[in-house]
């Protein structure tokens, strides 16, 4: 996976964060709430391994091109 692949990936998490926020913002229920709220959390832990992946291939990237 490239390091564009990683952000792109990224931005997808993110956007599906965007959703999950906009459903938590509407929901009533409690326990639908907290389903919300653990689906966010996951989000959030995909979301920061995307980007540390990403860093880590552009770092590669930078160090092989010297």
């Amino acid at each position: 996976m490239t390091t564009e692949d990683s952000l792109r990936r990224a931005e997808e998490l993110l956007t599906k964060v965007e959703e999950a926020r906009a459903r938590l913002e509407t929901s009533n229920e409690p326990d639908a709430a907290l389903d919300v709220l653990g689906e966010l959390a996951d989000l959030a832990k995909e979301v920061e391994a995307e980007i540390q992946r990403a860093k880590r291939e552009a770092e590669a990237e930078a160090d092989a091109q010297r």
